[in-house]
């Protein structure tokens, strides 16, 4: 029996992962595009007059069956992956996408969405709630941005488009995990890697283990290759690690990304062209906070102006730091910029990352991360062992409401393996929205990270970075999880994308607030608490390098926009282009061969074309809105409640700025971003 075609028998009728197996997924595709399809035509062939309900809400109720397979499908294809997943995944992209296009460009349908619209939008809207109204407004625009208008001959060039755009996207990924997994740095001396802290020690002895060889063994994963930048003392090893990490995809062969890119980049101007648009940015940036290029531009060149004199002390400080080292004829190169600043760094601050390792052990932090939203909220993470999960590795809860009432399913995947993406990201595999009879159905939240393993002697220990990143995607799904809205498409984080990371860079405030460490850092052998005078490092080293941080986010926003915002074919040789694109906010020196924008799956193969800036964007709003909590108390409930009322509980439910406003009072400025950062 095919568990996709079954009702689902288990806790909350969570995915059935334990008797899910490859050969189901195919089958409960096809079978999904088939019930749609039928689904889709019992609304055109609905013999009533059009109205909201028979149309609107009937088509937001479609495809059950296949969203049930595809969510669960497509996390695993980030999360655990194999050759037959990626092989099924190229197989159905072009079939899924013709399936979408069925819909989106189908004229019966669009004909009777546009009738609804039309006589709402004469009646100014006034026998629907502000819901349905969004509801409303959003599918009409929805099937004219998938080219509802256009004739039939560019509606086939449409569909031919977004059918190789799909297909390219997912090859891009593919791509750079296979290059991710291909490189090891296999290391027998161990002196040759002196200046190696132990826990980087124990990990690339561990992966040495598990690869069948003797010595180490060191990786492009975040947790073997972001300490070894920061503390091998072999300059050689360390540019070895350096180069390999970024020409990814870049070298002759099948995981060659540079004409992939191309071709992505062409896809989205052509796109865009022929629904009316200059340039793809133009598209995007209808549906955002930024409104336009301009307004992206504005902020990222306010940045600059503000940070970058800052970011160029910081580096000239670390460059001071490494010709004190190594005589004055020394060039830092951005293989040693991570090393002589973690030198420096500890000689201002006497503090650095392995230093706070043994207090932030990942069971503790999960104790402090959940901890924190029962302070804020209420909220209550119970363990549930009966709820299948698809790898060992993955923990189950259920989530309790003030009032102990089932709030949502919670997944957690914390470690890296071969088979799950880089980085670190939520999902859902089941939104949240209302049945017809008022019951309200709770979502199925997901956080996937690549965070620092136990090893064969210690348990996961992590560093302060971490704890930041397990915040950051722990604030996405409390944005899941409080979802409370009547329709699936404006729940949780169905969102414009420059207001999506407000909720998550949200709570990476709480990461150096010493209320919060003194909830769970304690040392994991002794059980003390976390020493006050590390505390007081971690104040004062806060903004440490904040300059040149902003400065490699602003380059990013600028890469991605200088693709974007083409209103002409590009073919230009990458590298080059890159290194133009992004020069006003660079501060180190550029690496002939060194190519991020073939690995940059977040604008490439990740949703967030012409939508990089959405990081700074919502820095200016997190910044903002911590202040509130700073001014009431880091632990307000009252202020806690009306972030979730205003704001994580609405979704798309209203303009993202009168969801801010209600929270806040008032429009953000830059000004607590600054104040922050302590930039004057």
């Amino acid at each position: 029996m095919n568990p996709f075609l079954q009702p689902y028998t288990t806790p909350h009728a969570t995915a059935p992962f334990d008797i899910i197996r490859f050969e189901h997924y195919e089958p409960a595709m096809m079978q999904g595009i088939e019930e749609e399809d039928r689904e889709i035509e019992a609304i055109i062939n609905n013999s009533e007059a059009t109205t909201f309900a028979n149309t609107i809400e009937a088509l937001e109720k479609t495809g059950d069956l296949l969203g049930r397979v595809t969510e669960v499908f497509y996390n695993l294809l980030s999360a655990e992956t194999s050759d037959e997943m990626d092989q099924l995944a190229q197989k159905m992209s072009p079939i899924l996408t013709e399936h979408g296009n069925n819909i989106t460009l189908n004229q019966r349908l669009f004909e009777r969405v546009k009738a609804v619209y039309e006589q709402a939008e004469a009646n100014g809207f006034a026998d629907l709630d502000a819901e349905q109204k969004k509801l409303l407004c959003n599918s009409y625009e929805s099937f004219v941005r998938h080219g509802a208008n256009l004739s039939d001959e560019k509606k086939e060039e449409l569909r031919r488009i977004s059918s190789e755009m799909g297909v390219l996207s997912l090859q891009f990924s593919q791509n750079k995990l296979k290059d991710t997994n291909a490189f090891k740095l296999h290391i027998t001396d161990k002196a040759q890697i002196g200046g190696l802290p132990e826990s980087s020690l124990d990990l690339a002895a561990d992966t040495a283990k598990e690869e069948g060889v003797e010595g180490y063994m060191f990786t492009l994963q975040a947790p073997s290759y972001g300490p070894f930048l920061t503390y091998c003392d072999n300059r050689e090893l360390r540019q070895q690690m350096w180069t390999a990490y970024n020409t990814m995809c870049t070298h002759p062969g099948e995981t060659n990304n540079l004409d992939i890119v191309k071709k992505i980049v062409n896809l989205h101007r052509e796109m865009a062209q022929l629904l009316g648009y200059d340039t793809y940015a133009d598209y995007v940036l209808v549906h955002r906070m930024a409104e336009k290029s301009e307004n992206v531009y504005n902020l990222l060149h306010n940045l600059i102006s503000a940070y970058k004199p800052t970011a160029i002390e910081e580096v000239k400080a670390i460059e001071r730091k490494a010709k004190e080292m190594e005589g004055d004829s020394f060039t830092i190169m951005p293989w040693d910029f991570g090393y002589y600043a973690n030198k420096l760094k500890e000689e201002r601050f006497n503090i650095n990352s392995e230093m706070l390792r043994p207090y932030l052990e990942l069971s503790k932090v999960k104790e402090g991360v959940f901890g924190l939203a029962t302070k804020l909220y209420g909220i209550r993470f119970m363990p549930n062992k009966d709820i299948p999960t698809y790898h060992p590795d993955v923990e189950a809860y259920d989530v309790l409401d003030r009032d102990g009432s089932f709030l949502a399913v919670f997944y957690c995947d914390f470690h890296p393996r071969k088979s799950k993406k880089s980085g670190a990201w939520m999902t859902s595999f089941k939104e949240q929205w209302h049945e017809a009879d008022g019951t309200n159905s709770r979502p199925h939240v997901s956080i996937v990270m690549n965070l620092s393993k136990p090893t064969s002697d210690k348990p996961a220990l992590l560093t302060l970075g971490e704890v930041e990143t397990f915040l950051h995607e722990f604030g996405h799904s409390l944005h899941g999880m409080f979802a409370d809205t009547h329709y699936r498409s404006l729940s949780g984080t169905n969102v414009y994308w420059d207001f999506v990371e407000l909720p998550s860079q949200f709570m990476e405030n709480y990461a150096i607030e010493q209320e919060f460490l003194n909830t769970f850092a304690q040392h994991y052998e002794t059980g003390e608490l976390i020493p006050q005078e590390y505390i007081d490092r971690i104040l004062a080293s806060r903004n440490f390098n904040v300059a040149y941080g902003c400065m490699r986010q602003v380059s990013f926003g600028l890469l991605d926009m200088s693709y974007y915002n083409l209103s002409t074919p590009f073919d230009a040789a990458i590298e080059t282009w890159e290194k133009q694109a992004w020069a006003e906010a660079q501060v180190l020196p550029q690496v002939d061969g060194a190519c991020m924008t073939v690995q940059f799956s977040h604008i490439m193969a990740g949703g967030y074309s012409a939508g990089y800036y959405s990081y700074k964007w919502a820095e200016v709003l997190d910044a903002d809105a911590f202040a509130k909590f700073k001014e009431n108390g880091i632990f307000d409930a009252a202020t806690a409640q009306s972030f979730r009322d205003c704001i994580l509980s609405k979704g798309g439910t209203q303009h993202p700025a009168e969801l801010y406003r209600k929270f806040r009072g008032q429009d953000p400025t830059i000004n607590a971003l600054l104040k922050r950062n302590g930039i004057k």
